[in-house]
């Protein structure tokens, strides 16, 4: 493998509106995604690309891919990079391939892989449905065929899968069911290969754990993130952060960021003493917040 540095970034649940609609949380998420993307102006790195992993609209309306296509296109000319995308829970297949793709609606799964600089991302589709918004997420039996037949290639820099739930469990157990139900078909798949990382998004907060010996990264949400260290509540937070990737002597090194900011909490749901039952709850917002 190539062993001169590469650096890129990664950024996750962007939770994007269109203009007009009522904001989620009352945040602005689009301002939130510009200042991710000045922050990174000002870094003395040049990143390769940007990768979004999922949740990319709160919605999934087609006015709103729209919207973040608008976005995703205006940092593209500014750093003259690719951006890639996956889809997460809270996306919609059809209206995302009318109104980021321009292309006719589909509720295919959206997977694919691209070479940016030496170094193969894989994008993946960990979505169940394309209802949206379950928490829980899977790999389709297509996709790790295909997968499967991509790995039998190397990269000069290694691969790096990209996918929306993360693999594996993390130190908030109010979120032990935000991950892949099926990791052990995943690991199975990238096994013997040239894959070097995963990252991920979905749970707000980060996450860094080894996946069967591969550094598995999931990233602080752009639009808002959650308190990691609560046992039985989940704290909002209005902070954003996003994730510094580089890769060298055929290693991911992940540096988290956080913007600067008040970090004020916007909102804490209280799910009662018994944590094995609130495990199994979704999280209910009020309605003046949505």
């Amino acid at each position: 493998m190539d062993s001169s540095p590469v650096y890129f970034i990664h950024l996750t649940d962007t939770h994007i509106k269109a203009p007009g609609a009522r904001p989620f949380l009352n945040l602005d998420m689009s301002a939130k995604l510009r200042n991710v993307f000045a922050a990174v102006k000002e870094l003395s790195i040049q990143p390769v690309c940007f990768i979004i992993s999922g949740d990319l609209t709160h919605e999934g309306d087609t006015a709103d891919y729209q919207h973040f296509r608008t976005l995703v296109d205006e940092a593209a000319a500014d750093f003259g990079v690719p951006v890639l995308v996956a889809l997460g829970n809270h996306d919609h297949r059809n209206p995302f391939r009318e109104g980021y793709l321009g292309e006719s609606p589909s509720n295919a799964a959206y997977y694919y892989t691209t070479m940016v600089d030496g170094l193969r991302f894989i994008v993946l589709d960990s979505e169940i449905s394309d209802e949206g918004e379950k928490v829980e997420g899977k790999l389709d039996a297509a996709q790790l065929e295909w997968l499967k037949t991509q790995l039998t290639t190397s990269a000069p820099r290694g691969t790096i899968i990209v996918l929306h739930h993360p693999p594996m469990r993390n130190a908030f157990r109010l979120l032990d069911n935000h991950i892949l139900t099926n990791p052990d078909e995943l690991a199975a798949a990238i096994e013997g290969s040239d894959v070097i990382g995963l990252l991920s998004g979905h749970i707000h907060f980060n996450s860094l754990s080894s996946f069967h010996g591969i550094t598995s990264a999931a990233c602080a949400g752009v639009s808002f993130n959650l308190d990691s260290t609560m046992p039985k509540s989940m704290r909002f937070i209005d902070s954003s952060g996003y994730n510094i990737i580089m890769v060298a002597d055929g290693q991911m090194i992940v540096q988290p960021m956080l913007l600067p900011g008040p970090q004020t909490e916007i909102f804490h749901w209280h799910v009662g003493d018994s944590l094995d039952q609130a495990t199994d709850q979704e999280t209910t917002v009020p309605a003046e917040l949505t």
